[in-house]
């Protein structure tokens, strides 16, 4: 949210959560209210409708446990699937699918001035947002349930008669 006083577009935040009420506050204490805006919680179809308009997405977590370090986040796929460009946090898992299809650019410093320099460089960047959007498309034809339930099964298979 910091970051924002500095990034050209408005950040649209869907869900809630256990820290929104601290986001709200930051946003009013920041006079960010008209360029952070909650849009609150909506049925996945309609999230999936909405998202494939963003210019870009945004995965995010600080690092402050080996779950959050170790772990990927839904976003994270669902930018994917609707073929979104993402800043992303530079944790192991999001760099090994960024190296098989760059669909994000990873971030190590979390600073604001770094991630509203970031995001700004990635939505202003045509050919940036045009490859990483082809880039998405290519990975989200992998990289969904379909997929990986053949993965799932064929792992099942191996231990139960």
């Amino acid at each position: 949210i910091p970051a924002m006083q500095w990034v050209d577009l408005p950040l649209h935040i869907y869900g809630d959560g256990n820290f929104l009420a601290q986001a709200k506050a930051m946003v009013k204490k920041l006079g960010l209210e008209e360029k952070v805006i909650f849009k609150g919680k909506l049925p996945p179809r309609e999230l999936d409708a909405i998202t494939p308009l963003a210019r870009a997405g945004v995965t995010l977590f600080e690092n402050n446990g080996l779950s959050n370090y170790y772990s990927l986040g839904n976003r994270f796929f669902d930018f994917i699937q609707a073929g979104i460009p993402q800043l992303c946090v530079s944790y192991p898992a999001y760099e090994e699918i960024n190296r098989k299809w760059e669909v994000a650019v990873l971030v190590t410093d979390l600073s604001p001035e770094n991630l509203a320099r970031e995001l700004n460089n990635l939505c202003r960047n045509e050919v940036l947002i045009r490859t990483l959007r082809l880039n998405c498309l290519k990975a989200a034809a992998v990289l969904n349930w379909e997929e990986e339930e053949k993965t799932l099964l064929g792992f099942y298979r191996q231990y139960l008669p």
